[in-house]
């Protein structure tokens, strides 16, 4: 019951913030207009006139009240509530009644008018300062002992709390257009990685099929059993499409649905991608090296990803070439590594074997980039003396825990 107590009270100031805004400002109207009764609190008074003070009567109520109730309107309708309880206090002043801890009402008014007015700011600062310079020069006419620099001393407090409110607003209106750009930034991050996901699995999946179905049609009239293997081969191919997708759409829809643990890409599963890449006619040698550990999922994604793009490439550009796929298991770093034979590369590229290459516009190896710079990872493209190509991936990981 206690531990209850505590977070209830722990959470009260959040439930605070959350409220409704006329709520906050009718509970702050209602403490300081039950507080300006309070006779010890009266020390703590706005006062300007000075003027000798007369007996509390029953308008010197209405007045104390309507220097503080009106708060509770002070956000909707800051303008409305600082006439009214500038007007109070003007009255209060000028009628001479005993201060009151309800005067402090017009700084806040003041404050609240600088930092909620949207309309007529200046027409607004402009009514204040010509009220109170009536109110001063009232004021000195019934034989208020302050001087001018008294009244302007006063003045020059109410500037500085609506300065106060209007660097508010500012600060206010700065951080929403904050989080509207990190939420532009966020959308557009998510977009480029579904853009991502999307290519990574269509194109893979599609120049299968469509190496196999050409595949296929060459040996439909002369070996009717291989053509009936590479039929089954897209058919295999198209049904990982699907699950893959099935998998990224419902991913999407936020559906809390993730499917089972095998429909999502993972470093165990490269072995399909070099088994796939055979039943498509293309020589695909897999080793590993070093003892496989747990990786996060963002780690072993990358991984699947770099050797899915570099098979589709080896079968795009190299078809029937041999390919390796290497795989290092470091304790602190994933290292994979795919070479392909062949006389030309997925891109132009410069002399040596470990030249990092500019990709032409190619989205597949510019989003590995992309993926594998978020995790400190490096990406790097070259062409082999034999006119081959490789991709080689660095992915720093921890095992995970």
């Amino acid at each position: 019951m206690f531990a209850n107590v505590t977070r209830s009270v722990r959470s009260w100031p959040d439930s605070w913030r959350a409220g409704p805004v006329f709520a906050k400002d009718g509970a702050l109207a209602a403490v300081l207009t039950l507080a300006a009764f309070v006779p010890t609190l009266d020390t703590i008074a706005a006062r300007l006139g000075d003027l000798p003070g007369r007996p509390a009567d029953l308008p010197a109520l209405a007045l104390t009240v309507a220097q503080s109730a009106p708060l509770a309107l002070r956000s909707r309708w800051p303008a409305a509530s600082l006439a009214v309880i500038g007007i109070a206090f003007a009255a209060h002043q000028a009628l001479a009644y005993p201060p009151t801890f309800a005067s402090i009402g017009l700084y806040l008014a003041v404050y609240a008018a600088g930092a909620h007015q949207a309309r007529f700011r200046r027409g607004v600062a402009a009514g204040t300062t010509a009220g109170y310079a009536a109110l001063a020069v009232v004021l000195h006419s019934l034989g208020s002992p302050n001087r001018a620099l008294d009244f302007l001393a006063f003045y020059l407090t109410l500037v500085v709390i609506w300065m106060a409110g209007a660097g508010m607003r500012r600060w206010r209106a700065e951080e929403a257009e904050h989080r509207r750009l990190s939420a532009d930034v966020a959308r557009a991050a998510e977009r480029a990685r579904i853009a991502r996901e999307l290519h990574d699995v269509v194109t893979h999946h599609v120049t299968a099929m469509v190496i196999q179905a050409d595949a296929a049609q060459f040996v439909v009239g002369t070996a009717p059993d291989r053509a009936g293997s590479g039929l089954a081969a897209i058919s295999d191919t198209g049904r990982r499409a699907l699950t893959e997708l099935r998998h990224l759409l419902n991913v999407l829809e936020a559906t809390g649905e993730p499917g089972p643990a095998n429909r999502t890409p993972a470093l165990g599963r490269i072995a399909d991608l070099a088994e796939q890449a055979r039943l498509s006619g293309q020589p695909v040698e897999l080793n590993e090296h070093g003892r496989q550990r747990p990786r996060t999922v963002d780690v072993e994604l990358a991984a699947y990803r770099v050797v899915q793009e570099a098979l589709t490439n080896a079968m795009k550009h190299a078809t029937g070439r041999r390919t390796v796929v290497t795989v290092h298991h470091h304790p602190d770093r994933l290292t994979v590594e795919v070479t392909t034979d062949g006389p030309t590369g997925p891109e132009p590229a410069d002399p040596g074997p470990t030249t990092p290459l500019v990709p032409a516009g190619g989205r597949g190896l510019n989003g590995l980039r992309q993926r594998l710079r978020m995790l400190d990872g490096d990406l790097i493209v070259a062409s082999r003396p034999d006119g081959g190509f490789s991709v080689r991936a660095l992915i720093p990981s921890g095992s995970q825990t």
